[in-house]
C-alpha cells in the first residue's frame, strides 16, 4: 500500500495541486488528506463527476496545470459529455487527471450494483480513447505510474486516468463522529415508516438509507414488498419515485433521498415541479455528507432546500429537526397535494451493526412489481 500523504506528494511533485471530485470509498483516505493538507480553493467536493472535470477545465484554463478529477468509477457516466466535447484533443484539448476507484474490479467481492461497472471500467477508457493505467501499490511503482501520466497529459494536452484498486491506499484518518445530539438518520427514516399511510410506496436512495429502510422491515408486523432500494444509480432515486408516481396516481410514493444524492442531480427537481405529481412526497435525509464512503461533507449547509422546492414547483415543503418536527410536518403534508416536500436534518454516522440488503436488485425489482397492487 501507500499512503494518503504520498500520494499527494506525488501529484503535487508533477505540479497537479488542483483537486475536486465525487468522493468513492476506496479512495475516502486519500480524500480525507485532502481535507486537511490543502486549502479549500485548491480542493472542491463537486455535485456530480461531470462537474468535477469541468471545475479542473477551468482552472486549467486560467493556471496552465492539469487538475486532479478523483471519482467511484460509477461516476463514469457523468462525466462522459465534457470528457469528450469539452476536454478532448479534437475540442478544446485540455488534460485532466482521473483518479478512478475501482469498485467491482474483476476477480473481487463487491455489491451487485458495481459488478458490471467494475468489468468495463478499463474498456469504457479505452473506448473514450482515454489512456490509462492501474495504480501500483509501491511507492516506486506509483511514482513512475504518475510520472508516465504527466508526460502523457503534456504531450496529448487530453485527459489520462489512474485506477485504483481497493487496498492501493492505506488506511489513514477516520470518518467524522457521529453526533449523539442530533436526530439519528435510522430513527427518522422509522418516523416517515410509522406516520406515512401503510400502503405507501417507498423508492430509497443508494447508500445506509435504503440498508436502514431494509432493516426497518425486518422487524415482526412490517415488509420489504412495497420498498424499491435503488442501490445504485446516485442522483436518480427522485426522478425513479417520480415515474413510478405519475403512472400509479392511485398510490402514495415516498422517495427516501438523500443531500448528496438531491445535488448531483438537482435538475430533477425541476422536472418533479413542472409535471406536479400529486401523490408524491420527496424526503431528504440531510446530513450535509456523502455519508456512505468517509462523511465528506457536501453543499447542503448552503441550500434552504425547502425553499428550493418551493422554487422549483412542489405545492407544500417543510424542514425539521426533531422527531416532533417531522411529526407534525408529516401530519398536515399527508392532507395535502403534493409534489410534498420534506428536508429531516439527521446526523452524521450509522450504527457498527448495519448489515445489508439480502435480496438481489433483480429479486427487489420483480417482488416490488409483483406486489404493486396488493393493498
Amino acid at each position: 500500500m501507500i499512503s494518503a500523504a504520498e500520494l499527494h506528494a506525488l501529484l503535487t511533485g508533477e505540479s497537479l495541486d488542483f483537486f475536486t471530485g465525487v468522493p468513492d470509498s476506496l479512495l475516502k483516505h486519500f480524500i480525507a488528506h485532502l481535507d486537511s493538507a490543502v486549502p479549500a480553493d485548491r480542493h472542491l467536493v463537486a455535485a456530480n463527476e461531470g462537474n468535477a472535470v469541468s471545475l479542473a477545465a477551468g482552472q486549467y484554463l486560467a493556471s496552465g496545470r492539469p487538475g486532479v478529477v478523483y471519482l467511484q468509477n460509477s461516476g463514469l457516466g457523468n462525466c462522459v459529455n465534457p470528457l469528450m466535447s469539452l476536454c478532448a484533443e479534437e475540442v478544446f484539448s485540455i488534460p485532466v487527471l482521473l483518479l478512478i476507484g475501482w469498485r467491482g474490479q474483476p476477480g473481487t467481492t463487491d455489491e451487485p450494483q458495481h459488478t458490471r461497472q467494475g468489468a468495463v471500467t478499463l474498456s469504457l477508457l479505452e473506448a473514450l480513447a482515454i489512456p490509462h493505467r492501474i495504480l501500483p501499490d509501491t511507492l516506486a511503482e506509483a511514482r513512475e505510474a504518475v510520472r508516465q501520466a504527466s508526460e502523457c497529459m503534456r504531450a496529448s494536452q487530453a485527459p489520462y486516468a489512474l485506477v485504483v484498486p481497493r487496498g492501493t491506499i492505506a488506511p489513514g484518518s477516520a470518518s467524522p463522529d457521529p453526533d449523539p445530539c442530533a436526530l439519528g438518520r435510522e430513527e427518522a427514516i422509522r418516523e416517515v415508516v410509522r406516520l406515512l399511510d401503510p400502503e405507501t410506496l417507498f423508492v430509497a436512495t443508494t447508500g445506509k438509507a435504503s440498508r436502514e429502510l431494509y432493516e426497518l422491515r425486518e422487524e415482526p408486523g412490517q415488509t420489504h414488498v412495497r420498498d424499491l432500494l435503488v442501490v445504485g444509480s446516485m442522483g436518480h432515486t427522485s426522478s425513479i419515485a417520480q415515474g413510478l408516481a405519475l403512472q400509479r396516481p392511485d398510490r402514495r410514493v415516498c422517495c427516501l433521498d438523500g443531500d448528496g444524492s438531491l445535488i448531483m442531480h438537482m435538475g430533477a427537481l425541476s422536472t418533479i415541479g413542472r409535471y406536479r405529481p400529486e401523490n408524491l412526497i420527496h424526503v431528504v435525509l440531510n446530513n450535509q455528507a456523502h455519508d456512505s464512503v468517509g462523511g465528506q461533507p457536501t453543499a447542503a449547509a448552503n441550500i434552504r432546500m425547502a425553499e428550493l422546492a418551493l422554487a422549483n414547483g412542489y405545492r407544500h415543503a417543510h424542514s425539521a429537526g426533531t422527531a416532533a418536527e417531522v411529526e407534525a410536518a408529516l401530519r398536515e403534508l399527508s392532507s395535502r397535494r403534493g409534489p410534498l416536500f420534506l428536508e429531516i436534518r439527521v446526523g452524521r454516522g450509522a450504527r457498527g451493526s448495519l448489515g445489508r440488503p439480502r435480496q438481489s436488485p433483480r429479486d427487489n425489482r420483480t417482488i416490488f412489481m409483483e406486489r404493486l397492487d396488493e393493498h
